[in-house]
């Protein structure tokens, strides 16, 4: 009897195992059948950032009253992990990347200026007089940066991305920037920016190709979404976007800056481009749009998510909600189905800790921590399909 008994318990046992075993299967090939626009994933503003210096910050706040918002020394007074922390640690899968074109190398090895704080002038970095592209946010005033050149960051994401063969597609936003301390503030004599061209522009992609390789096989391309279509505004609204499954252990590149109109040169609707570019509904290249004023922009942003766009925009603004603890935006992003989410603080500044009067325990993470979300907009009725994994 007992025999019979213990049998059929083990029977019991077997056949929910099973089950169980059956429905996490299922589970996470439901969420592999989503496609890559109905999930909203967290990346970090400015992701190679480091804090400017002390004497620089100081210098800025000495010429705030000529200088432009977006010199601000309390916008430049913060920094991010190192990148293997960021994709490991806490899970960030966009980055964004700025960028400064140096066709003929050498343009910022000397930080102008710097002999007026009793810094030496020239850097004394040989990457920055190789030909390339330079990663820093403000040539001469906020230039620490965990990557000197696009091609060392890049090579940074191939290797991870090797060595994580399925993680969930990775953005990495790519800001070609002109815009330096030298066009608003003329007498000083700072560096000048070398403006993008349709060439210079090219030279983007060459650098990509030269660490992905030519055929681009981890690449997200806008041929690849366009496909059979006429441009790629009519794919996305027709949502021909990839599946995650199509989309594990790949990267997509998206432009935003000035650079984004050269780049279309010659390429109507980004053929045989390397890169999607940040544009407008109903353009023949559109299917990235970004938002920066997200509580003011909500309804937009739900509606074009709904036609099948995809969307970036900002849960917080750098030394603002880390000073504040206000969640309003972060909790607003969330809900508008905006699938890039940006952040300076995917964990709280460090600071709060030793100020706690000045700086709050602010963070932004999905609840839950997850690694990413079920967009709640346009996949609201497959929220409960499972849990989405690396």
């Amino acid at each position: 009897m007992f025999k019979r008994y213990f049998s059929l318990l083990i029977l019991i046992i077997s056949s929910y195992y099973f089950t169980c075993a059956k429905q996490t299967i299922d589970t996470s090939t439901a969420i592999d059948d989503l496609k890559i626009n109905q999930l909203q994933l967290l990346g970090s503003h400015n992701s190679y950032h480091l804090r400017a210096n002390k004497r620089v910050l100081n210098f800025l706040k000495a010429i705030s009253f000529a200088a432009p918002a977006a010199f601000n020394p309390k916008e430049l007074d913060y920094e991010h992990e190192p990148l293997d922390l960021q994709l490991n640690t806490y899970n960030l899968r966009n980055f964004e990347i700025d960028i400064y074109a140096d066709p003929k190398g050498g343009q910022f090895y000397k930080r102008k200026k710097n002999d007026l704080l009793a810094l030496p002038k020239a850097s004394h970095i040989e990457a920055l007089k190789e030909p390339g592209f330079k990663v820093f946010h403000i040539p001469d005033v906020d230039y620490n940066t965990r990557y000197l050149t696009l091609k060392s960051m890049l090579t940074a994401f191939k290797q991870w991305g090797d060595a994580h063969p399925n993680h969930l597609p990775i953005y990495l936003l790519i800001e070609s920037k002109e815009e330096t301390i030298a066009d608003k503030v003329h007498k000083l004599h700072f560096t000048k920016a070398i403006p993008f061209t349709p060439a210079i522009s090219d030279d983007i992609d060459t650098e990509i190709k030269s660490i992905f390789g030519e055929n681009l096989s981890q690449i997200i391309t806008p041929d690849m979404v366009r496909g059979d279509y006429a441009t790629l505004n009519e794919a996305v609204l027709a949502n021909n976007w990839p599946t995650i499954k199509e989309s594990r252990g790949k990267f997509i590149f998206v432009m935003m800056g000035p650079a984004c109109d050269d780049y279309l040169v010659g390429h109507p609707s980004l053929k045989g481009r390397a890169m999607f570019t940040f544009s407008d509904p109903g353009n023949p290249e559109a299917a990235f749009l970004k938002f920066e004023y997200p509580v003011n922009e909500q309804t937009l942003i739900k509606e074009f998510v709904k036609q099948g766009y995809i969307v970036r925009t900002r849960a917080d603004e750098a030394n603002k909600q880390n000073r504040s603890c206000d969640y309003t935006q972060m909790n607003v992003v969330f809900s508008s189905g905006a699938q890039i989410v940006t952040t300076d603080y995917y964990r709280a500044d460090p600071r709060y800790k030793t100020k706690p009067k000045k700086f709050k325990n602010y963070f932004c993470k999905f609840p839950n921590s997850e690694l990413g979300r079920i967009d709640p907009v346009n996949a609201a009725d497959k929220q409960d399909i499972g849990k989405i994994v690396e």
